[in-house]
């Protein structure tokens, strides 16, 4: 439909940073002009985009329409990482490696990665951003022996996508466990939060078409710039 393609254009308008994060948009009626089309549908598509949360409207003497502060939406329905859900929106992915190092796994993450005992994993913590906004840290192990040379590859964009170029073993499931936290001071400078603000742990172990695991991993994210997304469905009836 016509107002969608351009809801879609102005998103692509936004990855590609022609708007940035509280840019106003031009008046319904220049954008009419521009795109060759009625306010209607104009309207349309920006009501679309306010659905998709790249938008946000203020009414009074200083209204308008303005580009929102990313949201990253992860819906559990079906796996992917936050990359890949942050294109899905329209967003810019981006990542600051923190810390690497290859380390003997603890219990909890040899039992999770099923090594043996004295395993070791390579540990990558990473501060992840949408439009250059602080979203999550990264916490995340991956086994040693079989990612060797991992951590000499460039790590500032989708690990997924380079697990599944280089080593054929790209996570295709996962189990995740969600609880609130409150941020301490680290986590709180990182992420550009007061200390003690609401946050949300996602603990997770990422499998690949065989079943094994290749991620054990713990993130913590901003609450006020994601949200989740779950499809329930009816059991059938016997």
């Amino acid at each position: 439909m016509l107002h969608t393609q351009i809801a879609n254009a102005v998103a692509t308008s936004i990855t590609l940073g022609h708007f940035r994060t509280g840019d106003r948009l031009p008046p319904e009626r220049e954008l009419a002009k521009e795109f060759g089309v009625n306010r209607l549908t104009v309207r349309q598509a920006l009501g679309e985009l306010q659905i998709r949360k790249l938008i946000h409207r203020r009414t009074g003497r200083n209204g308008g329409t303005f580009i929102a502060e990313p949201v990253i939406e992860y819906d559990l329905t079906t796996f992917a990482g936050f990359s890949e859900q942050a294109r899905r929106l329209g967003h810019v992915a981006g990542a600051r490696v923190l810390r690497t190092e290859r380390v003997e796994a603890d219990g909890p993450t040899a039992e999770a990665l099923q090594l043996s005992p004295g395993g070791e994993v390579f540990e990558i913590d990473r501060l992840r951003f949408a439009n250059d906004l602080p979203v999550l840290l990264e916490h995340s192990s991956f086994p040693a022996e079989r990612f060797a040379g991992l951590l000499s590859e460039p790590l500032h964009g989708s690990i997924y996508e380079l697990l599944d170029r280089r080593y054929d073993a790209r996570p295709v499931r996962a189990v995740e466990r969600i609880s609130p936290i409150a941020a301490n001071a680290r986590t709180a400078r990182l992420l550009d939060v007061t200390r003690g603000t609401p946050l949300l742990r996602v603990e997770r172990e990422a499998f690949d078409v065989n079943g094994v695991p290749v991620e054990s991993a713990c993130d913590v994210l901003r609450a006020d710039r994601s949200r989740t997304l779950i499809w329930s469905f009816e059991l059938p009836s016997k």
